[in-house]
């Protein structure tokens, strides 16, 4: 049985900065892919990174600001976020393909204030 654990969120400033982690627990074999994504208030949840064998892709409003890592070892996705703004307020999701099978955390509240 695969779990996803996130850490990292809080409340922070805008301009500050954040790290998200997401460990998977269970006996697994590497993950297909690896995002983050998130969700605010009365909104879908969309992706915000990913990593993946093709290479990584990001929303067009992170870019340049978020930097999403992996660490096979640890089976844990890093999500940095940078210069923050009110906007990315959200729940933020950790997502794991693994064996074609999507498993989701959680998540964990980011809240951007100004």
């Amino acid at each position: 049985q695969v779990q996803l654990v996130e850490s990292g969120g809080g409340l922070v400033q805008a301009g500050g900065s954040l790290r998200l982690s997401c460990t998977a627990t269970g006996s697994i074999f590497s993950a297909n892919s690896m995002s983050w994504y998130r969700q605010a208030p009365g909104k879908q949840r969309d992706l915000v990174a990913k990593t993946y064998a093709g290479g990584l892709v990001y929303a067009d409003s992170v870019k340049g600001r978020f930097t999403i890592s992996r660490d096979n070892a640890r089976k844990t996705v890093y999500l940095q976020m940078n210069t923050l703004e009110p906007e990315d307020t959200a729940i933020y999701y950790c997502n794991m393909v693994i064996r074609g099978v999507d498993f989701w955390g959680r998540g964990t509240q980011v809240t951007v204030s100004s």
